[in-house]
């Protein structure tokens, strides 16, 4: 596991967690979440610890875990509009986030037919529709071919133009610019 973490992000900023699998990548992002309690220090959002309002930490944040979270009886249109609702987003960005990763020809399919791929398209197309300023992606190009790998790249460098903030963790390398980068078993050894 890891310690004396400390890193600060600004908007735009993005935020690269690497290290080999069980070096706490994705425990981190739970942390980031308020998924999980950190065992010491604070994380902190405009000064603020989000302990102290964790539903407004929550309210901006979307989080991607290795499940994709696509209920296999809805269409792929169903399953996007379903999370929107949730999120309170605006069902009008739908169309667009199916677009992006190239599911719109799909949006009628039963999501039960969906490959891998097409599966971790259409849950990033739920981070896309989602307006938050932080992306929380735990192993986002897992099951993507280099189409839609290039897609998510796009994805997130867009969303850094309008001033969010991404952090993803990664055993590929992603074509995103000047990310800050932490290496998970570096830190360990610190």
């Amino acid at each position: 596991m890891f310690a004396d973490l400390a890193f600060a992000l600004a908007p735009g900023d993005a935020l690269v967690l690497t290290g080999p699998n069980g070096s706490g990548k994705s425990s981190l992002l739970r942390v980031l979440a308020g998924l999980l309690p950190s065992a010491a220090g604070r994380l902190r959002w405009a000064g603020q610890d989000i302990a102290e309002e964790p539903e407004a930490h929550r309210a901006r944040l979307v989080y991607l875990g290795h499940l994709d979270a696509v209920k296999p009886a809805l269409a792929v249109a169903e399953n996007l509009a379903f999370w929107i609702a949730l999120g309170g987003g605006d069902a009008r960005g739908a169309a667009t986030a199916l677009a992006r990763f190239k599911l719109d020809r799909l949006a009628d399919l039963p999501a039960r037919y969906l490959s891998q791929g097409q599966r971790r398209r259409l849950a990033l197309a739920r981070v896309v529709a989602l307006p938050r300023a932080l992306w929380l992606l735990d192993e986002p190009s897992v099951g993507l071919d280099a189409e839609s790998i290039a897609a998510l790249c796009a994805a997130i460098e867009a969303h850094r133009a309008d001033g969010g903030i991404a952090v993803l963790s990664t055993h590929a390398p992603l074509a995103i610019a000047a990310p800050q980068r932490l290496d998970l078993a570096r830190a360990a050894a610190a």
